[in-house]
């Protein structure tokens, strides 16, 4: 299964006993997943959900806490969504339903939002709230650069609710609009992590906290490598590049080198991937490896002004094209 259909499956099995709770839960997930529709000039509630299970069991709970019998039905997924859902329906009584759980104001006007008691409600109440909506239209993504929890709400009223909520949660929720469908977003990894501990979904948030850990150990790992890489693969450039201007630098002085930058010359075409203080142990007698980047320095010094004073071409012009110096 994917990481979402994980954290439905243990969120289904989570059952709080306080009536505030499981209302805040219905509502949320009854907002979230469809709401209010108009069926033969009556008022009917609908939510459209994803599996069987979590239909049957949004059924038993309007039974057993409105008292109504609700519809189920197999349909296809419209719009965005695609393959099987399942819709609960309630037709017969759904206007007060509506009244019931909130999603009509005293007025018979639709609430866009989330009614007032349940986002002022306690911790319990408010973690209830956002597990119906991600029962209802939540999304887990894997751990990354670009990982979210996100769920899509449908109205900017819903989502800044349940930005409100989140807050009161200590959720660093965001709110967003994609594509002309609002969203409330949280991207930050141990933001995801505790909200899926908040809605009840512990085991999967242990396991998302265990990926996101491996997955950033491996791209440690990778950064590490990939920077040895470089190191290496400019330590070889340079390497060609210094052999390159030293045997240029010998061509141009030839017998007019000095016998201690002729040494440090030959050291170094001698031990080709040496480094400086590699070289400085290879001397007769040792030497430092700032004495001996000195002597190389004076050494193509010497020859580059020769060269300039000729007019012949200095020890830059002996590296290879495509190596940097």
């Amino acid at each position: 299964m994917s990481l979402t259909a994980d954290v439905k499956a243990e969120l289904i099995t989570v059952r709080d006993p306080r009536p505030t709770a499981r209302v805040a839960e219905l509502t949320s997930l009854l907002r979230f997943s469809g709401g209010l529709h108009s069926i033969a000039n009556r008022v009917a509630v609908e939510a459209e959900v994803d599996s069987d299970v979590l239909a049957r069991r949004t059924a038993r709970d309007l039974m057993e806490i409105y008292g109504v019998r609700p519809e189920l039905v197999h349909v296809q997924g419209s719009g965005g969504r695609g393959g099987s859902h399942y819709a609960v329906r309630v037709i017969e009584g759904g206007e007060t339903l509506a009244r019931q759980t909130g999603l009509l104001d005293q007025r018979r006007r639709p609430v866009r939002g989330l009614p007032n008691k349940l986002t002022t409600g306690n911790r319990g109440d408010l973690a209830a709230i956002w597990r119906g909506a991600f029962l209802a239209a939540g999304a887990l993504s894997e751990p990354g650069r670009s990982a979210a929890l996100e769920i899509t709400c449908p109205s900017s009223e819903a989502a800044m609710a349940l930005v409100g909520a989140a807050h009161r949660l200590g959720i660093p929720a965001k709110a967003r609009e994609v594509r002309g469908v609002p969203r409330v977003v949280v991207r930050e990894g141990e933001g995801i992590r505790s909200t899926l501990a908040a809605m009840g979904a512990r085991k999967a948030a242990e396991e998302w906290d265990q990926m996101r850990q491996r997955r950033e150990v491996r791209a440690g790992v990778n950064r590490l490598v990939n920077f040895d890489d470089a190191n290496l693969r400019r330590s070889a450039q340079a390497a060609v590049a210094a052999c390159a201007r030293v045997e240029r630098a010998m061509e141009i002085l030839g017998d007019e080198i000095p016998a201690h930058l002729r040494q440090a010359g030959d050291l170094r075409l001698a031990h080709r991937d040496a480094s400086l203080d590699e070289l400085g142990h290879h001397a007769d007698p040792p030497l430092t490896k700032d004495a001996v980047a000195g002597r190389i320095r004076r050494l193509l010094a010497m020859a580059d002004k020769k060269a300039e004073a000729e007019g012949i071409p200095g020890t830059e012009s002996a590296v290879p094209a495509g190596v940097e110096d």
